[in-house]
């Protein structure tokens, strides 16, 4: 019985270790990723800056700034020379310091902080720089109370050295992109000071022990200024090759991978931490899962086993059970057979209804055609029998005048008659250009010639409702992006059920305007009938809806012209007016500025 508890301890035992192990060579190969990356852009960063106080020390007017330097215009030419290469450079801070250390010109000269007359002997960076080697130091200012990073150069005239250019770098740009992150960054001076890092709390914080050697040393340089330096927390240690590091804190005691690198022209070493309770919690997880697996395999072999014990048991239960499906798949077989012939049946009835369907709907669109054809001979009729009697008039009269040698009188007759025809073949080639079907492309189109084909074609409508129409398209005619032959489709169907709202009514007016609205053209047209009811609002652009009586329409004039004015980029809508009727609202994209041009 004592087995299976040894040989699950042996397990979690053992297989910790090597998954904690596994876990943490991942862990670690990702936290040296990031510790490249985080030495490569300090690096860059630096490296950027390390030539400009050469070049700056080299130039003429700091030259001649260290050989005369109580001369206040050459301080004022090199301050402002400084303050410009600041600006341009985005560095912190530039300055020209004298053999003794004192500062003569600053880039900051004229701010609150500035560093001109100060005395920077003590900084390490000026004592290698006066002694002629280029130097580089990282320090709290003890002015400016800003930290940053230190390149200095000796000023040379000839073979003197006669003064220091020091520029300084800031590294809070940096330092800002460490925090939020999965890693904690941080850098850390040879006394083990902490310099730079993503967590503001661990600051001037010390991972080394704080000996009076190492303060000493600190103080010397000034490094931190007056910065307050703690000695953090730490306790270290190994999990086989790797460096962990405990540090406790206010809400309890953290583990960290530690992933260390030295960078020796900089002299201070770049760390990467990465909590191991993340990794811990991946090596038990993998563990458990594992052992949860070795659960279930064993957990399938013993069930395996009992379904093999019962498969004799379960065979002969379906012998059984065999003889007893096979009877009711037999009947099964026979009822589904019945309700085939059913369903069979139904179909061949829905088709025949189908086919039934189809034929009505032919029948009602050639029914939709006759009846357009209908109206149309009625226009022609309309409109042509009253020039045929005007004609006839003026040929007879033209007899009887040409008789009595009355020619000049005649000719005006004829001329009358040639009015006439041309008026015929005008209607006929409006009528006709309305009536084919359109192939035509967007382009600028006049709404003033618009309305003037449209109206030759709906004034027998507009005659036979004794309707009037109002036309207001301002001083200049709008010019909107449109088809002509199809826009034309969709005046005539409008205005056309404006004529058939005010037929039979007092106020038989109909108001057409036009204005632009935000760029665009907006076009109106207003009856004084009964409106559109509420119940059928969201209706009256449906195909084959209509409110009119049989055999007056079918239901397609609005919804072909909504879907033509969709197809020109407009809107077309229908609302009530406040003091009644209705009016129709096609919105268009204006074409101003263009001839507009048959776009047929």
């Amino acid at each position: 019985m004592l087995v299976v508890p040894l040989i699950i301890f042996a397990f979690f035992t053992f297989g910790s270790a090597i998954a904690t192990r596994a876990y943490m060579e991942e862990a670690s190969a990702q936290a040296g990723t990031a510790l490249r990356l985080a030495v490569s852009a300090l690096s860059g960063h630096l490296n950027r800056y390390e030539a400009l106080p050469a070049l700056i020390a080299d130039h003429d007017d700091i030259k001649e700034l260290v050989s005369a330097p109580e001369d206040a215009a050459l301080r004022d030419a090199a301050n402002l020379y400084l303050k410009e290469i600041n600006g341009l450079l985005k560095s912190s801070d530039i300055y020209v310091v004298k053999p003794d250390g004192e500062t003569i010109a600053a880039s900051n000269y004229d701010g609150p902080a500035s560093f001109v007359g100060q005395n920077f002997s003590y900084r390490p960076y000026f004592q290698d720089a006066i002694e002629g080697r280029q130097a580089r130091f990282y320090a709290l200012g003890t002015t400016s109370l800003k930290r940053g990073y230190y390149f200095a150069a000796p000023i040379r005239t000839g073979a003197d050295i006669r003064g220091v250019i020091v520029f300084k770098v800031d590294i809070d740009m940096i330092e800002s992109s460490w925090g939020g992150g999965e890693y904690k960054i941080f850098v850390s001076d040879p006394e083990g000071i902490i310099f730079m890092s993503g967590s503001p709390e661990w600051l001037y914080g010390a991972i080394l022990p704080l000996t009076a050697d190492r303060v000493a040393r600190t103080e010397a340089s000034r490094r931190y200024a007056n910065a307050r330096l703690a000695a953090l927390p730490v306790t270290r240690h190994h999990f086989e090759q790797h460096e962990l590091m405990t540090l406790a804190g206010e809400r309890g005691s953290s583990e960290y991978l530690v992933l260390s690198h030295y960078m020796p022209a900089e002299d201070w070493t770049v760390n990467v931490l990465m909590e191991t309770s993340s990794i811990r919690a991946q090596a038990r997880t993998a563990l458990a899962a594992v052992f949860l697996f070795l659960c279930i395999a064993g957990l399938a072999v013993a069930v395996l086993r009992q379904r093999r014990a019962r498969l004799a048991e379960r065979m002969q239960m379906q012998a059984e059970a065999r003889n007893e499906l096979e009877r009711r798949v037999e009947e099964r077989t026979a009822d589904l057979a019945r309700v085939n012939s059913r369903i069979e049946e139904e179909i061949a009835e829905r088709r025949l209804t189908e086919q039934q369907l189809r034929q009505t709907q032919a029948d009602l669109i050639q029914a939709g055609k006759l009846a357009g054809l209908g109206q149309m001979s009625a226009a022609l009729s309309h409109e042509f029998n009253q020039p045929l009697a005007a004609a006839k008039t003026y040929t007879d009269s033209a007899s009887v005048l040409i008789e009595r040698g009355r020619t000049e009188e005649a000719r005006d007759n004829i001329r009358r008659i040639g009015g006439l025809i041309d008026r015929m073949a005008a209607i006929s080639r409006h009528l006709r250009n309305f009536a084919r079907k359109p192939n035509e492309k967007l382009g600028p189109v006049s709404l003033d010639e618009a309305m003037r084909d449209t109206l030759e074609i709906i004034a027998w409508r507009l005659k036979a409702a004794d309707a009037e129409l109002l036309l207001d398209l301002g001083p200049r005619p709008p010019v909107v992006r449109a088809g002509s032959v199809r826009l034309q489709q969709v005046l005539v169907n409008v205005i056309s059920n404006a004529a058939d709202a005010v037929e039979g009514l007092d106020d038989r007016s109909i108001e057409v305007s036009a204005f632009d609205e935000a760029g665009k053209v907006v076009l109106t047209v207003r009856d004084h009938g009964p409106g559109v009811p509420a119940a059928i609002a969201q209706r009256i652009f449906d195909p084959f809806f209509t409110t009119k009586g049989v055999g007056k329409g079918l239901g397609l004039g609005l919804s072909i012209s909504y879907n033509i004015i969709k197809d020109f980029g407009g809107s077309l809508a229908a609302v009530n007016h406040p003091e009644g009727g209705a009016v129709f609202r096609i919105e268009l994209q204006s074409a101003a500025g263009l001839m507009p041009e048959a776009a047929e």
